[in-house]
């Protein structure tokens, strides 16, 4: 049975912003990067956010795509920003070290307004 996650895209000028909500496991990380990386890949944007204000859990491989994309980002030119972390999100990111290479805000907002 696989773990509930939605993802909502959605477009401020022209930054890609997904917004997650649910957890990120075994069961659906796969798929869901594979359909994130696949957006991005056809966009013709260089600024992205991860909106990240209802993700309750991300395991091993998630944090892996993440610092993935960001590195393709990095590499690309672009900007890459993580919002609105919950305690145990942050805490899971913060122990891997993520945190110190991916900018983390507290909004969607500041990290528009860093990308204008």
């Amino acid at each position: 049975m696989q773990t509930h996650i939605n993802v909502k895209k959605k477009v401020a000028g022209d930054i890609l912003i997904f917004e997650f909500h649910g957890e990120l496991d075994e069961t659906n990380v796969d798929n869901t990067f594979s359909i994130i990386k696949q957006e991005i890949s056809t966009s013709w944007t260089k600024k992205l956010i991860f909106n990240l204000i209802g993700l309750t859990y991300l395991n091993s491989k998630s944090i892996g795509y993440i610092a993935d994309i960001y590195q393709n980002m990095e590499d690309g030119g672009g900007k890459f920003f993580l919002c609105y972390l919950s305690s145990n999100v942050r805490d899971t990111l913060d122990l891997v070290g993520i945190t110190s290479i991916i900018s983390v805000l507290d909004s969607e907002d500041l990290a528009i307004n860093q990308l204008l």
